[in-house]
């Protein structure tokens, strides 16, 4: 039987969330349009075409939902600042009214003895700047450099931990080249554009809570996955290695000095070349005091010659049998100690957070209770995984659950349920799962 106090006392429970995910009142209280915004309004791009306002309403809500952290016995709150509620039009004038809410907000939760996390960038980018190219824009750096500056002057008195970037790959990737997510563009000159703005952003970020905030601890999360070759052939190998590329170094390497990957792919060499980003190398670098990790699956892939540049084919979990979340993402906590590993194997890695990590499943509110065994056993697994790292040696200062309770993910709208709490997004009802009672007596053992 695992327990909280296996880990130490100073490590660090909590439950993320996001800005865009849970806030709601979206054209409220001075707040301007962010990509989210406009890419759930359009029909077709979000499953059963749900809309993203009012979310869980959470800017209303934000006392009740503190409370319930604190009542299941978290430490931690990690939520984002919604760029567009500061600033309306991305730049320029600052709405007072979006600074006043995270006041209130940092408040609640030092009222309740709650850290806050902030991060300064989770996905919402405001709909004036993807106007002039968003991440494909060098503008973009000018104006995110304004957006931490304000943040940290504003903020940093009362808030000493602070994330620079959500999942660089997951949104430069998804909604860069890919489509799927906001913006919606495709293409690798889109990508590769963003990729390097976002490496640079990355560290200016981390630089100027530096010199801004004292005693600050940054830190920066990437999303990871074990990769693994289909077979032992050369080209499955090299097909792994291309995405290994892709999904685990591209952003972290860059914050190491080393730049981006290129050895194992000759896309990215070329990258490297045409984009002349060996002249960045001093700038993309920073000295990161913890980087999170957000791990939800490993992947296995098989070469595929007919898969444009990557050359890849993921072999899905249940087409290999093994077991999966409602969302098909393999459940291997063998896995998530791997890439753990992985990353703590780069030098200037200090310490690891993990910064998300959860489960969807299809959950159902039965005369006022939600059973979710499978979550509680996924929690089990990963967190036993997650011991057995630290007792190996590895500097682990904290896990953060993903998440507080159901509420807008993504493409996936409101039908991907990951919280700890049940939402009822037609009256906003929250109702504590069998999972978040189990937090609740882990974190007094």
């Amino acid at each position: 039987m695992i327990n909280a106090s296996d880990f130490g006392q100073n490590f660090l429970w909590g439950v993320a969330t996001a800005a865009a995910q849970i806030e709601g009142t979206a054209t409220q209280y001075g707040k301007g349009p962010s990509i989210w915004d406009t890419f759930t309004a359009k029909n077709g791009k979000i499953k059963k075409n749900h809309k993203l306002d009012p979310a869980c309403d959470f800017y209303h809500r934000y006392a009740e939902d503190i409370a319930l952290v604190k009542l299941l016995g978290f430490k931690v709150f990690r939520f984002s600042i919604a760029w567009s509620r500061i600033l309306p039009a991305g730049r320029g004038e600052i709405n007072q009214e979006g600074i006043r809410f995270y006041h209130n907000l940092i408040d609640e939760c030092l009222t309740h003895g709650i850290t806050p996390y902030i991060t300064l960038y989770h996905w919402d980018l405001p709909q004036a700047l993807e106007d002039e190219g968003g991440w494909t824009s060098f503008s973009i750096n000018a104006a995110f450099n304004a957006f931490v500056s304000i943040c940290a002057l504003e903020y940093g008195d009362k808030v000493k931990n602070w994330i620079v970037l959500n999942e660089p790959f997951g949104y430069t990737s998804l909604g860069y080249m890919l489509g799927v997510h906001a913006p919606g563009k495709t293409g690798l000159g889109n990508f590769f554009s963003a990729v390097l703005h976002t490496a640079l952003a990355q560290a200016d970020g981390g630089k100027i809570l530096r010199s801004e905030i004292s005693k600050a601890n940054i830190g920066t999360t990437f999303s990871c996955s074990e990769v693994l070759p289909s077979t032992q052939s050369d080209s499955d190998i090299l097909a792994a290695k291309r995405v290994d590329c892709l999904m685990n170094r591209l952003f972290v390497e860059p914050t190491q000095g080393m730049g981006f990957p290129t050895a194992n792919w000759d896309v990215l060499e070329k990258f490297q070349i045409e984009y002349g980003t060996w002249r960045l190398h001093e700038r993309m670098k920073f000295d990161f005091d913890f980087i999170g990790l957000q791990n939800y699956f490993p992947l296995v892939v098989k070469y595929n010659a007919f898969i444009p540049v990557i050359q890849a084919w993921e072999v899905k979990a249940k087409s290999r049998k093994k077991p999966h979340t409602a969302m098909g993402w393999e459940v291997n906590a063998d896995s998530f100690y791997n890439i753990v590993k992985q990353f703590a194997a780069y030098p200037n890695v200090k310490n690891i957070m993990i910064t998300e990590n959860g489960a969807a499943y299809h959950d159902k509110l039965i005369n006022g209770r939600v059973e979710d065994p499978e979550r509680i056993e996924y929690f089990k697994l990963y967190l036993n995984a997650l011991l057995k790292l630290k007792k190996e040696g590895i500097n682990l200062t904290g896990c953060m659950a993903w998440t507080l309770m159901d509420n807008f993910e993504w493409a996936e709208g409101f039908t991907a349920r990951f919280g700890l709490i049940y939402n009822d997004f037609k009256t906003q009802e929250r109702s504590i799962k069998d999972s978040g009672y189990w937090w609740q007596n882990f974190l007094k053992s």
